[in-house]
């Protein structure tokens, strides 16, 4: 059975609606920073979402490519994991995200690697990816390292405009159980998008929101 991140680590991709404090280990991702609106049908999200999606599925099926030369050692079957999204507002990001300034949004979507994907194995299957789609700008896309650490996170079910109160919940459980928001040019309000809103009700979609913190005594 391929291994899918969801299923072996529900802890981290599969919380429940009451917050939670949870360790995250670190991890590599294929990222791409920008900024600007997520629903502009013409921003930079939306190229970026070729490019995360092109190389992952990329990486995913280069076992099967007949030119053993696109193939990864030590390479197990895997389910592409789910779309990630670090957000934080123009140049302050300990600034709280607010849904009302999308324009003002700064970003890195991103999608979690296997750990046998080398930086060489990256740069083969961005360049594989690169031949066959030339009008994408693929220098955009970059292998991505984030080592999150202690961090409280919740499960938001409905709209994307709806999860304020979710995560008002989720920053007072934080005060209460003796912890501290901790947002920095390192640690971001941290989304993972579990549904497809293209193929799910707004009011079914399931968002893992994260948030860093530390032990409010530090």
């Amino acid at each position: 059975m391929p291994y899918d991140v969801k299923r072996e680590q529900k802890n981290l991709y599969v919380p429940g609606k009451t917050p939670a404090i949870v360790e995250v280990p670190a991890m590599q991702f294929v990222a791409v920073r920008g900024a600007g609106d997520p629903n502009d049908p013409h921003g930079e999200y939306q190229s970026a979402l070729q490019l995360l999606y092109g190389i992952s599925f990329t990486i995913k099926m280069s076992e099967k490519s007949k030119d053993s030369r696109d193939h990864i050692a030590g390479y197990m079957p895997y389910v592409v994991p789910p779309l990630e999204g670090l957000w934080w507002m123009g140049r302050n990001a300990s600034e709280p995200v607010d849904y009302a300034r999308k324009q003002d949004f700064q970003w890195i979507s991103m999608i979690r690697l296997p750990e046998f994907v080398t930086a060489d194995a990256f740069e083969h299957a961005r360049g594989l990816f690169a031949n066959k789609h030339p009008e994408a700008d693929v220098s955009r896309a970059r292998l991505f390292e984030y080592d999150e650490g202690l961090c409280a996170q919740v499960m938001h079910v409905g709209p994307y405009d709806t999860e304020p109160a979710t995560i008002a919940a989720l920053d007072k459980f934080v005060g209460e159980h003796g912890y501290a928001l901790d947002f920095s040019d390192a640690r971001h309000h941290h989304e993972i998008y579990l549904s497809n809103p293209q193929r799910c009700a707004p009011d079914r979609l399931r968002t893992v929101i994260r948030h860093p913190v530390r032990m409010a005594s530090e």
